[in-house]
């Protein structure tokens, strides 16, 4: 069944006066100054001063004008940050503890998609440079090098996410996407399993998938088994394309046992072509996912996979 979207125009009203920051002195038995300084360097103000300003503040519903008080200050006080997708949950944990850290520093976030294209990437650093962001989050260790040119310039910090790698020769917060892969192939050959394939995420300009595929078929190669190109199929995060990807392996010449996946989405469509095909999980096939998505836990059976603490990773990077 499919809803209609319906839309109304609604009735416009007459604008409203908005408050100053007069009004909120005023009404709060302070100078401008004061009012001043109560929103930009609130820990030089007395607290019960804060408290009065702040109270008047709310009464007044008074919103700081921000490209005055950018002007003034020359800070927005404003991170940008550019991921790639909004589609599925694989940012989300982290972003929000990004955006929580920067909150409690009274920052803001401005947040934006590249959609896994690195021209479109830089088209969206531009626009965040040109808004005046103080900073920028950037995910991953692979970006167009004007990128860098165009933040060193303006002199903005700048901090990649999601990997790390010790030699980077830029500031990273994260973790070894290709040591953390390596233990799905490990875990799964202790239980005995010799026949494997991989659905991974696409490795073309994705510095974060093409580690992950290279610790898994470098685990397996330490142990005796190298995968044939049939058994490795790359395709776009989404539960559909896992699933596809895992009805192609299951019709080759010699199925796996054993399916490791580059993140839990693909775990996830992998598992329900499984049950769709009537095939036994964990008993005829055993699939592993990574990221370790609340999802995975509500699963029947639940997923196998690789947990990362996004929250931490957020709140280190912001």
């Amino acid at each position: 069944m499919a809803y209609v979207i319906n839309y109304s125009a609604g009735k416009v009203n007459p604008p409203i006066k908005r408050a100053t920051q007069g009004d909120v002195a005023k009404a709060a038995g302070v100078s401008t100054a004061t009012v001043s300084r109560v929103i930009n360097q609130p820990e030089s103000v007395r607290l019960g001063i804060r408290q009065q300003v702040q109270t008047a503040i709310n009464d007044l519903n008074y919103v700081a004008d921000a490209a005055a008080r950018a002007l003034a200050s020359k800070r927005s006080r404003c991170i940008g940050a550019v991921i790639p997708t909004f589609a599925n949950a694989i940012f989300s944990d982290g972003i929000e503890a990004f955006e929580a850290e920067l909150n409690q520093a009274s920052l803001s976030l401005m947040l934006t998609t590249s959609g896994y294209n690195a021209d479109h990437e830089l088209a969206q650093v531009r626009m965040l440079i040109e808004r005046g962001v103080d900073a920028l989050m950037l995910i991953g260790l692979s970006h167009d090098p004007t990128i860098y040119t165009l933040l060193q310039q303006r002199n903005i910090p700048y901090v990649h996410t999601w990997a790390y790698r010790s030699n980077h020769p830029h500031p990273c917060v994260g973790f070894d996407n290709y040591a953390a892969a390596q233990h799905l192939p490990l875990h799964l050959m202790s239980q005995g399993h010799q026949q494997f394939a991989i659905i991974s995420g696409i490795a073309e300009g994705n510095d974060r998938v093409a580690d992950r595929l290279r610790g898994i078929q470098d685990a397996l190669l330490s142990q005796g088994i190298a995968l044939p190109a049939h058994a490795i199929i790359e395709c776009n995060y989404q539960i559909e394309a896992g699933r596809i990807a895992c009805r192609q392996l299951l019709n080759s010449p010699t199925p796996p046992t054993a399916i490791l996946c580059g993140n839990d989405v693909l775990a996830a469509g992998a598992l329900l072509e499984c049950q769709a095909s009537g095939i036994d999980v964990p008993n005829q096939v055993s699939i592993a996912g990574f990221d370790d998505l609340a999802l995975s836990a509500h699963l029947t059976p639940s997923l196998s996979t690789v947990h990362i603490p996004f929250n931490i990773m957020g709140q280190k990077a912001a």
